[in-house]
């Protein structure tokens, strides 16, 4: 199992063009510098009034299949 750790802030607006299927992949670079790519679809839990802000661990296997996400 691997794991990155991503910073992410997302506006109200942008989670709006996710959320309505406009754009389906987030894009950020994680702490260790590598590019990541990744269905926005797995934050919707971390959503508030102001949008998704925070930090989170994403796993996922060796193959690249999410496991999980945790805000940290």
């Amino acid at each position: 199992m691997q794991q990155i750790i991503v910073d992410i802030s997302i506006s109200p607006d942008e989670w709006i063009k996710l959320y309505q299927g406009v754009a389906t992949d987030v894009r950020t670079t994680a702490r260790d510098g590598r590019s990541v790519r990744f269905p926005g679809r797995i934050l919707s839990r971390f959503y508030l009034q102001n949008g998704i802000q925070g930090s989170f661990r994403i796993l996922f296997d060796d193959q690249g299949k999410f496991i999980s996400i945790e805000r940290l």
